[in-house]
């Protein structure tokens, strides 16, 4: 009979973590505070600061991001890759990001999907992007962004 306790014990445990890990707990707070960070990036992008738009990045060796050049590793080959691209207020543009989705994958992770797009005078662009999210001691940052342009022809094929 005692054994029978024991295995019943631990058979509820089992499930118990089983349904604590599989449950899907909301983080308003988390997501608050990534929306927060994109927003202070698009703040930044608008005012013509770059580098204080790349405060949301991982400041790392390790940070990756994916786009139609290839891939850039590291901080400092992302913020090169963004003063290139960049170089002036007129081909930045004005920034706006929408549809954002965020999936916490952890209490530590992040997925973030939206859409990114920049009016400019030369002629608008825009896309759509996946970022991954990590929580550090100072807070939320990217550690990978892939960002992708879509056409507007690409996009009416879409639908």
């Amino acid at each position: 009979m005692k054994t029978l306790k024991i295995a019943a014990l631990v058979v509820a445990l089992c499930l118990g973590i089983l349904g604590y890990s599989y449950a899907k707990p909301d983080h308003p707070d988390d997501q608050a505070a990534i929306r927060t960070l994109l927003t202070n990036q698009q703040t930044a992008w608008n005012e013509g600061n770059v580098d204080a738009f790349l405060e949301g990045y991982w400041h790392s060796d390790e940070l990756t991001f994916s786009g139609s050049s290839g891939v850039a590793r590291g901080f400092i080959a992302v913020r090169e890759r963004y003063k290139k691209s960049y170089p002036d207020r007129q081909t930045m543009g004005k920034l706006d990001f929408s549809s954002l989705e965020i999936r916490m994958l952890g209490k530590d992770a992040a997925l973030v999907l939206g859409h990114w797009h920049l009016a400019r005078e030369k002629g608008d662009v825009g896309g759509v992007f996946s970022l991954v999210f990590q929580r550090f001691p100072e807070g939320w940052r990217i550690i990978h962004d892939h960002t992708s342009v879509v056409t507007p022809a690409s996009a009416a094929k879409e639908k």
